[in-house]
């Protein structure tokens, strides 16, 4: 029987988890095998869920139980997740929560047909006020944290730990370094003679896709790889569910997809388990998840040495690629472009891509601009980072992502402090471990795995973002990391 406050609360704690557990699950299933006509019934019974977990959450005996722990030394870290989770839940009033789903539904709804149409002032009609209740909120969770500005309190749901100053410091440092570098690397890449495009079948591309799942440390006996219409990861230690997309006269993206979601599903089922259903022992915020999916993803399967190992496999798997040298292969996965879409970005590109938005959504949620300014201001910072002209194409500019139409301002920094992350642990990875392209040759990234388990699965929430990477790789998150990766590999061709 417990008595304390905290161990009341680590019991809360735990019963919240074993509910979100089984709402993963369902939704995982909904999204990947559920027949459509469940949809309506499953979408029930997660909502259901999701609100006996909320009520559980912020039930007024767990304010009073944290109200008691202040002062416990002996648990300081683990009450500070746990305050911040409490807060972040309980910062809201109910009707605006309801307005929000209300409006968020109705804009999502709408964007799927006005997207196709080019129709922004059919979608600016339903963004409006997804955008006033998005300020609303920001408002609140200022006041419920004491962030710097009212968009720093939305970012710290995604980037906790990680202030907008930060932010803006290190985006400032890419502002002046991308375009310039984006310039030289088109210049030096010119026209490519070799085409990925044939018939790849797509049972071969799952086999294949296994192959690297298993060369990538993936343990299968705790974790299964399927077909989503969207590449995701989802689970948690003893069972990681991974999805990716396939194109049967392609098969680069499927792989590059697989290698991403396998570090994401990698944290997750590395994460301490000791402290396994309390917030102390969960991952710490996304600009570290992303930080793992593109190490796997960017410094291990497009590296030079891992494509010169990896080949042997797409011969073996998909004869129609057998003209494809290691070469090949490693020029067309890092293919550099300037173009109008995102998701369709490289390596160069895609941080151009998210400082962009960043800042029109940090304008946005800190009142600074107003929806309607929204496309001149796209087209301007296109043209300036990318040279690309959007004026009129909204469908291609600013109406192309989802994010916005549910108000989920704050999560587009986390993709770029992700690169920079991932590349700045990368270079110490290396410099620990010189020989590792000789290993990566032979398909041998346990090393990393292990240096990874160390420095940061096995942490959990213990430490803020920030001083984990300070801790991990001795300097808090620096742009000259992926500057440097990025000269490294599109201008010197070293990896």
């Amino acid at each position: 029987m417990t008595n304390s406050a905290y161990d009341k609360l680590c019991e809360r704690f735990r019963e919240i988890n074993k509910l979100q557990h089984a709402i993963t699950y369902l939704s995982w299933d909904q999204m990947v095998m559920m027949p459509p006509q469940g949809a309506a019934m499953r979408s029930e019974s997660v909502a259901e869920l999701a609100g006996i977990s909320h009520a559980r959450l912020t039930a007024p005996e767990v304010a009073a139980w944290l109200s008691e722990v202040d002062g416990d030394e002996e648990h300081q870290v683990s009450i500070r997740e746990m305050k911040r989770v409490w807060r972040n839940a309980s910062c809201l009033p109910a009707e605006l929560v309801k307005k929000q789903i209300v409006v968020g539904s109705a804009c999502e709804m709408g964007w799927r047909t006005q997207r196709g149409a080019n129709d922004w002032q059919g979608f600016l009609e339903n963004f409006k006020p997804v955008v006033e209740l998005s300020r609303r909120e920001a408002q609140y969770r200022q006041q419920a944290s004491g962030a710097a500005t009212p968009y720093e309190a939305m970012l710290a749901l995604h980037c906790h730990g990680d202030s907008e100053q930060m932010i803006d410091a290190v985006f400032a440092k890419l502002r002046e370094t991308l375009p310039g570098l984006l310039q030289q690397v088109l210049d030096k890449q010119g026209d490519i003679a070799v085409s990925e495009q044939a018939d790849y079948p797509i049972e071969n591309q799952i086999n294949l896709n296994k192959e690297m799942l298993d060369t990538l440390g993936f343990d299968f006996q705790a974790g299964r790889l399927d077909q989503s219409m969207h590449p995701f990861s989802t689970g948690s230690a003893g069972d990681s569910r991974i999805t990716t997309r396939y194109d049967q006269s392609s098969f680069l993206e499927a792989l590059a997809g697989t290698a991403h979601e396998v570090g994401h599903a990698s944290y997750e089922s590395q994460l301490p388990t000791g402290l396994r259903g309390l917030p102390i022992g969960e991952s710490r915020n996304m600009c570290i998840h992303e930080s793992q999916s593109l190490l796997f993803e960017k410094q291990i399967f497009f590296s030079k040495s891992f494509m010169e190992f990896f080949a042997k496999g797409v011969h073996r798997h998909l004869p129609a690629a057998s003209h494809l040298t290691d070469d090949d292969l490693w020029q067309l996965g890092t293919r550099v472009k300037a173009q109008k879409i995102r998701v369709e970005a490289d390596e160069v590109t895609y941080p151009l891509h998210v400082m962009l938005r960043y800042e029109i959504e940090s304008a946005l949620i800190n009142s600074d601009i107003e929806p309607e300014a929204i496309p001149e201001l796209w087209n301007e910072k296109m043209q300036s980072y990318l040279g690309v002209e959007t004026t009129g194409d909204y469908t291609n500019g600013c109406m192309q992502d989802i994010h916005w139409t549910d108000g989920a301002f704050g999560y587009f920094p986390s993709y770029t402090i992700g690169a920079i992350n991932a590349a700045q642990l990368f270079a110490t990875i290396k410099s620990e471990h010189p020989d590792w392209q000789q290993r990566f040759k032979t398909g041998d990234i346990k090393f990393v795995r292990d240096w990874l388990l160390e420095n940061i699965w096995s942490k959990g929430c213990s430490l803020e973002s920030q001083e984990l990477m300070q801790s991990a790789t001795g300097s808090q998150t620096r742009a000259e990391s992926l500057i440097e990766h990025l000269e490294a590999r599109y201008l010197r061709a070293e990896y």
